[in-house]
């Protein structure tokens, strides 16, 4: 009884909004480092004399070290204490940013993403856990609101900040950034982070570390995140490679539920899915990672590569559907406290479904900045209505001293959904760019409307004979080219939007939950 009442009385000794803001400034580094160096891969294999299938991996390593850590923060911080592994992943993390920048080849870049991907995977997870403590239960969405800027706004802004100082600085500052930050932050979680009294730390002698559960998890997520990211590049399973990695993955984290579930001090907490409201909220956070996530990237995408626009441009726009979660994410923070998360959630969904479906009758290698940023003030604002309350409810009736398990596996579940939706959507459009090519050019013949209002057009301009034809044909086959690419990110967004649509009844399956008289916390 005495315990119960010390984790209802604890309060931070600092405002919980000064300890959620510097938390979240770890958390959005983080995110952004996950997505920033895409644009700089044909700058970095250049500069270090690599590939460019070898400069993919400065993306796969970082991936596959954080993917791993995710799951597995609840433990290192049971045996760490959180505050202390929060300042630990922040330090490495900034340290291997350093040693990103100033890599000399190829191989030690790769072993200075790897280290920064493992120091990045318990920032997520350990803000989210903190502001979860930090505030009462009826509170939590209001801060989860912040988490969710952190971890949907940066994603999307990461490769238009890494081409912008690729462009005007060089690749090695998209790393070097990090590192003033990375140490303001880490000062910051030192003077105003606490660990609260009820968290769950190992005494001596208790820990025993899970060799065989660890093994299973590096390898079976490893296999995993290395297949999402590679399978479109190796043809999915034409390949006989990644085949392979799927059938490693299914065996190793199929193995590793089975005997986590019956370890005392198991190094992934599997039995909290028992609980519903948790696995419902990581199921929401998985799909809402692979079709949100996905809608949010594809219009600055299809700006850069189909419209010319540049990493500024392209910028303008998202920063109008930033400005509009700057404006829903307080007001569902509220919500949260007062209705169903059930029927946030579907909320959601619909409004989510209705943007994407609205964005195909607007989209065309036609589309004016204006409208563009319309597109994105669509898809971003129905963004807090979906991960807000399912962050929160994933805490209600799980033990205070699970949630840092509680945040580590709902963030992975996250990215993993992230990776999934990545992989999806570029399968979906390069087989749509290939099905709408071919079907365009069985419209074009020698005596084809397009060609002959070409020729004529050449024709006025002093142009004729058999070069006039050759330029007509190039010209003609680079507008087919764009309206076949342009067809292809239509029929994405009809793909995701139809995924949405079926993730609004679904959101009725959930528990119904009543926010002011949950139990928060199971098992006191």
């Amino acid at each position: 009884m005495a315990d119960e009442q010390t984790h209802q009385a604890w309060k931070p000794r600092f405002n919980p909004w000064l300890v959620a803001i510097v938390v979240a400034t770890a958390s959005f580094m983080e995110v952004l480092d996950t997505s920033i160096a895409n644009v700089a891969l044909p700058h970095i294999s250049g500069n270090l004399g690599a590939s460019q299938d070898q400069a993919t991996w400065v993306l796969t390593t970082y991936l596959v070290a954080n993917a791993i850590v995710l799951p597995i923060t609840g433990w290192i911080s049971s045996a760490l204490g959180r505050k202390r592994f929060f300042i630990t992943c922040i330090a490495i993390f900034t340290v291997s940013s350093l040693l990103c920048g100033l890599a000399p080849s190829m191989p030690i870049l790769l072993l200075a993403r790897a280290l920064q991907g493992a120091g990045g995977g318990g920032l997520q997870p350990m803000s989210q856990a903190i502001m979860a403590d930090s505030f009462p239960p009826e509170k939590r969405g209001s801060a989860f609101a912040l988490f969710a800027v952190t971890a949907l706004v940066a994603p999307a802004l990461g490769p238009i900040l890494g081409g912008w100082i690729t462009d005007n600085f060089s690749w090695r500052w998209i790393f070097l950034i990090n590192l003033p930050v990375g140490l303001l932050v880490m000062g910051l979680v030192f003077r105003f982070v606490e660990d609260p009294p009820f968290l769950r730390r190992f005494k001596p002698g208790e820990m025993r570390f899970d060799y065989v559960g660890f093994s299973l998890l590096a390898l079976g997520v490893s296999a995993l995140q290395i297949f999402l990211d590679k399978g479109q590049e190796d043809d999915w399973f034409g390949s006989r490679f990644i085949t392979t990695l799927v059938v490693t993955s299914l065996v190793c984290l199929t193995a590793l539920v089975v005997w986590e579930w019956h370890q005392k001090q198991p190094i992934v907490e599997v039995k909290l899915f028992k609980i519903v409201n948790f696995s419902s909220a990581c199921v929401m956070m998985f799909i809402a990672g692979a079709v949100v996530f996905s809608a949010t990237v594809l219009m600055p995408q299809f700006l850069q590569l189909l419209m010319g626009y540049t990493a500024q441009q392209a910028g303008l726009v998202v920063s109008a559907g930033a400005g509009m979660m700057m404006i829903t994410m307080p007001i569902v923070g509220i919500l949260t406290s007062k209705v169903p998360a059930k029927y946030l959630i579907a909320v959601g969904w619909i409004a989510s479904s209705a943007g994407l479906f609205y964005t195909t009758r607007l989209l065309s290698l036609n589309v004016s900045f204006g409208t563009a940023a319309i597109i994105m003030v669509m898809q971003f604002a129905p963004l807090g209505f979906i991960f807000v309350p399912a962050i929160t409810v994933s805490y209600f009736g799980v033990p205070q001293d699970k949630t840092d398990a509680v945040s580590g596996l709902t963030n992975f579940v996250r990215n993993i959904g992230m990776s999934v939706g990545a992989s999806v959507v570029t399968t979906i459009l390069s087989r749509r760019q290939q099905f709408h090519i071919a079907r365009l050019a069985d419209r074009l013949s020698t005596g084809s409307p397009a060609l002959t209002t070409t020729y004529q057009a050449l024709a006025t301009h002093g142009a004729g004979g058999a070069g006039a034809q050759a330029t007509g044909l190039a010209l003609v086959y680079k507008g087919l080219m764009g309206q076949a690419a342009a067809l292809s990110y239509i029929d994405t967004y009809v793909a995701l939007g139809s995924a949405a649509a079926a993730m609004f009844f679904l959101s009725f399956l959930l528990k119904r939950n009543d926010p002011k008289h949950t139990e928060v916390h199971a098992g006191h």
